[in-house]
């Protein structure tokens, strides 16, 4: 008789290869192991035996998978599948695994299952050397929508689905398309409601159809249609973008991205792995590669210290940074005793497979010094149950050198309090340096998982930017305790925001101070001079006590104009809450009977 777990292994075989179900089954009858890998621990695969090491023997570690068009598709798939396998139980939200799924060049016959802790990437220089016929998505794997379907996402390959010639993906937060070409639709939701997404820098042939998506966020990218919208649904750079009108359509459109360098991304070639770094580019519509790749930097591998979590703590990095090395963080959770300190100009940080970084010693998990060029990519950040002040710090407080012509990039940076286990901080991030551009981050004071509770995830505020010339590309930020994002700098821009408001407040009297009947979640300080920011949705669930908030949104007076396409919406809750403006006492209030307010 199988065991229960290698049943439902069997079931999620792909449809795409009829032969598989015997060859997987042949396999359990001769190894007696789980799709040939034993784990060794609830959290932890130990993955050595996997075919021999033939998928998973690499520099980049065991969690690692590199594929090959020369080899065996059914192989692969049963690779594939088992990890979906494992990583789409209802309990893998907050499991320690964490895989990347590497391809090299050429065309593969697959069904991709994405789940959590997944990231899936092609290795070619541009996204149509690595093609996948048959499916990559993202779908409902338990319960009746993908509210939580978090931490995953595809880079850099090409993607031909089989079915309706459509590719769902069914995502909310944390959970990024980037330079994908989809040579048919894209459907952004499976089952229910979705919650908000990410894409950048990719072409879809043919219709993006984005139903019960909530919200969502495109930036250079092209596309032949784009179909629905609910609340906040933000174009920027987006060549076919859907005409403006809001707010009768929730569509926010900017014709072009002031400034960008697209995210590194990892490729190989016959000598090996390498770092592709893209050029800045200004003023620009549609992705950055459909033309032609020029002017792209190459960094080899050997430039970087691979960061393992079985090997490597807080000490052996820093003594990497400090001799000059980039990082490039394999798949894993990382417990740091002390701050990484990024103290050289130009220095790459990769993270792949969400890696994960976790401070024990009340601690920052990453502290930037106020230098040229740095660029962080792709990691996690969760805090510790020991309370730190800050988890991720770019630039020392008071610094005023300006970085223009060699500007910070922050991409797919995610944090999370509470949720994995219990953790408490005062502030997720604080950027004190100019000319910083963050693309697309997710700050969460979890709402639900381990941890939870208004005395036991505490954190005050998501994040905190004191720099000049700020901009971010796409900010989820929510249910922190006091102001979700606080802005103190000039010159600060905001391109699409989505942000709920904390859930638990426990009494009404315990979220009012100075005066003022809860807190805004967007504020920018009475000193600031400068600031625009374009798409802001503020969402409210209040289940405990009947709250009350003032304001969504709080600027200085002269500025309120400068805040563009506001939506506050009453989600759920306590039927005596109400958020009583959308800024500064302007605009409708929401509640249990007027749940939506728009403001242009």
């Amino acid at each position: 008789m199988f065991s229960e777990r290698y049943s439902k292994a069997v079931k999620e075989i792909s449809f795409f290869s009829p032969g598989l179900l015997i060859i997987s089954l042949a396999l359990i009858l001769i190894t007696g192991q789980d799709f040939c890998f034993s784990q060794s621990g609830p959290d932890r695969g130990n993955h050595s035996e996997f075919y021999g090491g033939k998928y998973n023997n690499s520099p980049l570690g065991e969690n690692v998978f590199i594929f090959d068009p020369s080899m065996d598709m059914n192989e692969i798939q049963t690779v594939i599948d088992t990890l979906f396998a494992r990583q789409s139980k209802r309990s893998s939200e907050f499991s320690s695994n964490r895989y990347a799924l590497l391809f090299k060049k050429g065309t593969y016959y697959l069904d991709v299952k994405v789940d959590y802790y997944m990231q899936v990437l092609g290795l070619g220089d541009s996204p149509d050397d690595v093609v996948i016929e048959g499916a990559v998505r993202s779908n409902t794997t338990h319960g009746n929508s993908v509210l939580t379907n978090f931490w995953r996402s595809v880079e850099n390959l090409t993607v031909i689905p089989k079915v309706n010639s459509t590719m769902v993906w069914g995502v909310s937060q944390a959970a990024p398309l980037r330079r994908v070409h989809i040579k048919g639709n894209l459907q952004l939701f499976d089952k229910g409601y979705a919650s908000g997404g990410f894409l950048a820098d990719s072409k879809i042939d043919g219709t993006i159809n984005s139903g019960p998506q909530q919200q969502w966020f495109t930036r250079n990218t092209e596309f032949g249609n784009w179909e629905g919208g609910n609340w906040n649904m933000m174009f920027m750079g987006v060549p076919q973008a859907p005409d403006e009108n809001w707010p009768e359509k929730p569509y926010t459109t900017i014709e072009k991205t002031p400034l960008i360098r697209e995210k590194p991304y990892l490729a190989c070639d016959e000598k090996g792995f390498k770092i592709k770094i893209p050029e800045i580019r200004k003023e620009t519509t549609g992705n950055g590669w459909s033309g032609g790749i020029e002017n792209e930097k190459t960094i080899r591998i050997d430039k970087f210290y691979i960061v393992r979590p079985e090997t490597d703590n807080s000490a052996t990095i820093n003594k990497a940074l400090t001799e000059g090395k980039y990082l490039l963080f394999t798949p894993g959770k990382y417990f740091l005793g002390q701050s990484l300190k990024v103290t050289k100009a130009g220095t790459v940080i990769m993270g792949t497979g969400l890696s994960t970084l976790i401070p024990e010693n009340g601690t920052a998990a990453m502290e930037i010094s106020d230098v040229d060029g740095v660029m962080i990519c792709g990691l996690t950040i969760d805090a510790g149950k020991t309370f730190s002040e800050k988890l991720f710090v770019v630039g020392e407080p008071g610094s005023h050198k300006s970085h223009s012509k060699n500007p910070l990039f922050l991409y797919d940076i995610f944090f999370r309090v509470g949720g994995p286990t219990e953790g408490s901080a005062k502030m997720c991030m604080e950027i004190n340096s100019s000319d910083v551009y963050v693309d697309h981050t997710w700050i969460w004071r979890a709402d639900h998982g381990n941890g939870v509770g208004w005395e036991k995830n505490r954190c005050a505020n998501g994040l905190i930017v004191n720099g000049d010339n700020v901009t971010i590309y796409g900010l989820f930020n929510e249910h922190f305790q006091e102001y979700q994002t606080i802005w103190n700098g000039n010159n600060g821009r905001v391109y699409f925001y989505q942000s709920e408001m904390p859930y638990d407040p426990p009494t009404t009297e315990s979220w009012k101070h100075d005066g003022v009947n809860g807190y805004a979640s967007y504020k920018v300080s009475a000193a600031v001079k400068s600031h625009e920011a374009w798409g802001i949705g503020i969402y409210n669930v209040f289940y405990d006590a009947p709250v009350i908030v003032d304001n969504a949104i709080e600027t200085p007076l002269n500025l309120e104009k400068k805040i563009h396409h506001k939506i506050i919406f009453w989600l759920n809750g306590n039927k005596e809450s109400v958020v009583r403006s959308i800024i500064n006492g302007k605009g409708g209030a929401v509640n249990v009977s007027n749940r939506k307010a728009t403001m242009d």
